[in-house]
């Protein structure tokens, strides 16, 4: 015996008398297509946002031209921490975006020695920089103020970064770079 208090959804035959028609496959694609889109949107708009790097100053990590996701969300949620890669608008002129990596947070003592970083009195081992790549500048030590952030680009030798504009406030970094996606074989999470 039928439970009284549920429906039970109308059969084929029963829709088929009762002038209800299914939808048509077109429609079908068509609102499968929109409510899609209405999702990567948002997710762009709101969560990732893909950008093109420009420049040669996060090599080899990061090339002239890459492609790569940005999450613009990432830190309501955790603090920006030593390493992320960072897109932030340039503090001397906010139309420009630039994509560093976070050496120092708001407190730490930042000194360079003939291209070695120091970070509160230890040295800083750099992976990530090739030895093709570092250069023999130094800078004199820099306590990092508050809600900023000291950055450097990966190709010491070809990066404009907290060496020549200072530490970064937290107000201008829009985002943490996550993920390349061209070309192909870069096709990867960004460490």
């Amino acid at each position: 015996m039928p439970d009284v208090g549920s429906p039970q959804p109308p059969t084929p035959a029963a829709a088929k008398e009762s002038g209800a028609r299914p939808l048509p496959v077109v429609a079908v694609w068509v609102r499968d297509l929109l409510v899609s889109l209405a999702i990567s949107a948002f997710i762009i708009i709101f969560l990732y946002q893909p950008v093109k790097v420009e420049g040669t100053s996060m090599m080899p990590g990061l090339e002239d031209q890459e492609r790569i996701f940005v999450n613009k969300f990432v830190y309501r949620w955790e603090p920006i921490q030593r390493g992320d890669i960072v897109v932030f608008r340039y503090p001397r002129d906010t139309s420009k975006s630039y994509i560093k990596r976070v050496i120092g947070v708001a407190g730490d003592r930042i000194r360079i020695e003939n291209g070695q970083v120091y970070v509160n009195g230890k040295a800083l081992d750099e992976d990530y920089v090739p030895s093709d790549y570092a250069d023999a500048r130094s800078c004199g030590e820099v306590v990092v103020p508050p809600h900023s952030y000291f950055v450097l680009g990966d190709h010491r030798t070809m990066s404009n970064d907290s060496r020549d504009f200072g530490a970064v406030n937290e107000r201008y970094i829009y985002g943490k770079a996550v993920f390349g996606y061209w070309p192909m074989e870069k096709l990867g999470r960004l460490r």
